[in-house]
């Protein structure tokens, strides 16, 4: 396995609507942790599909991938929380990304939000999955997977899809330019990412990391 590390709705309740994830959408937590509840996806104009994103409880607390290596949270395993979800056969893949993370911020305390900065943080989370989705949606053929994870100080971010591709901020940034404008995001609010391929395997996994609020 190689890693490549390139040199507001944030208060409200999952949005109504029907949709959801028909496949695995699973929670590992530590064995404290209770299953989360289920919500539906966003209701937009690019609606998901007539199914509910739930939550299962699991044993398992292993991080969902192995690129921690590229750099971020040194927690222990045993103090982070991860769910996944599966896109597999789903259309608004954006929304409904959206929507599974801000469950998660939920179970996990940061919404809702009792100051300005807890906010803007959680606002933060669910605009670099928004952009990490998206861009696998604009340069890969869609996401595979995504997985969100944290512990008391660091939120993880890790969308798989089979793209070859490098992702990367444009160079030189330009505000007024229509497009490109994904990575420069993920890279301005986000503690660290970067890209992890495996071996012998198709795609990769873009990972990114943002700090828990105070």
């Amino acid at each position: 396995m190689s890693t490549t590390r390139p040199c507001s709705p944030g208060d409200r309740g999952p949005e109504p609507g029907a949709g959801g994830a028909s496949g695995m959408s699973a929670e590992r937590a530590a064995p404290e942790e209770e299953a989360a509840s289920m919500a539906s996806a966003s209701s937009t104009a690019a609606t998901p599909s007539a199914a509910s994103v739930a939550a299962a409880a699991s044993a398992e607390d292993a991080p969902p991938s192995e690129g921690g290596s590229g750099g971020g949270s040194a927690s222990s395993a045993a103090a982070r929380r991860t769910r996944k979800l599966n896109f597999d056969g789903e259309s608004g893949v954006v929304p409904l990304a959206r929507d599974f993370a801000r469950q998660a911020l939920y179970a996990w305390g940061w919404l809702p939000a009792a100051t300005a900065d807890q906010r803007a943080a959680a606002e933060d989370v669910l605009l670099v999955v928004s952009e990490l989705v998206t861009n696998a949606c604009l340069h890969a053929e869609g996401p595979d997977d995504l997985w969100i994870s944290c512990d008391n100080k660091v939120l993880r971010i890790e969308v798989s899809d089979k793209g070859a591709g490098q992702p990367a901020p444009r160079t030189p940034h330009r505000a007024g330019r229509p497009g490109g404008h994904g990575m420069f995001i993920v890279q301005r609010l986000c503690l660290d990412w970067g890209v992890v391929r495996t071996s012998g395997a198709a795609g990769k996994t873009v990972w990114a990391e943002l700090g828990a609020p105070a």
